[in-house]
């Protein structure tokens, strides 16, 4: 599982360096601001609930948005192998997903920002060339995988918040983190477990996001969809 995690990071690594050269990552990030904002207009009902407003935040600044991950995947880098051995499985699988899912993202969004450059250079992102792009780019297994690594992720987050005393193991590891200048890891994995542990029921929060998601790829990817008019996606 360690490895595995560590093959997440080099990839979206490797796609930074090309998305650097390629010029793109200007664009990448308007694109992931772009989806964010998509994703609480999309789950406006969920945002506005208190006890699902830490995992929709999670959600949109730790997985899926324009923040910088670098030191934390460096984190992760380095002690990875040590936490697969005091950490339980289930959060390392939550961990796997987490970077699996990043990585994946990345990936789709470098494409869509590849298309954007070609064929609308200058223009702000909006519902009608993301929409373009998305259909442009296509790989709907991709898109199948991504909504499928969340749905996972859901599943091994609501097992860790089960698991006891793994709260206590957290708040105890934050100053041994800091010392060993390990902050932006720790702060990552208390924002996920604080996030979630908030809900208590995690799949209340996933399958209405999950549905949703999976009706939005299906009618982007649709061959009946008739742009402008069909477009899906809110205005935002």
């Amino acid at each position: 599982m360690a490895q595995e995690i560590i093959k997440h990071i080099h990839r979206v690594n490797a796609l930074r360096d090309l998305a650097n050269q390629l010029g793109v990552m200007p664009i990448i990030h308007q694109l992931q601001h772009w989806q964010c904002e998509r994703l609480l207009v999309t789950h406006d009902d969920l945002a506005q609930q208190k006890r699902y407003q830490k995992a929709m935040a999670f959600f949109v600044d730790e997985l899926y948005g324009p923040k910088d991950f670098s030191q934390r995947d460096a984190d992760l880098v380095r002690v990875i192998p040590k936490l697969a051995k005091v950490l339980p499985d289930k959060a390392m699988n939550a961990m796997d997903d987490a970077l699996s899912l990043n990585a994946l993202s990345f990936d789709l969004d470098m494409a869509m920002a590849q298309y954007l450059q070609s064929q609308f250079p200058g223009e702000p992102i909006n519902r009608d060339n993301y929409a373009l792009a998305y259909r442009n780019v296509g790989r709907i297994e991709d898109r199948k995988h991504q909504i499928d690594i969340i749905s996972h992720l859901g599943d091994q987050l609501a097992d860790v918040i089960k698991i006891r005393g793994i709260g206590m193991l957290i708040s105890l590891s934050r100053r041994p983190a800091k010392l060993a200048g390990l902050l932006a890891l720790h702060e990552f994995l208390e924002r996920g477990f604080d996030a979630f542990k908030a809900i208590g029921d995690v799949q209340s929060f996933i399958d209405p996001v999950l549905v949703r998601e999976k009706a939005i790829m299906q009618l982007l990817l649709s061959d009946d969809l008739t742009l402008p008019e069909d477009n899906p996606l809110p205005v935002v």
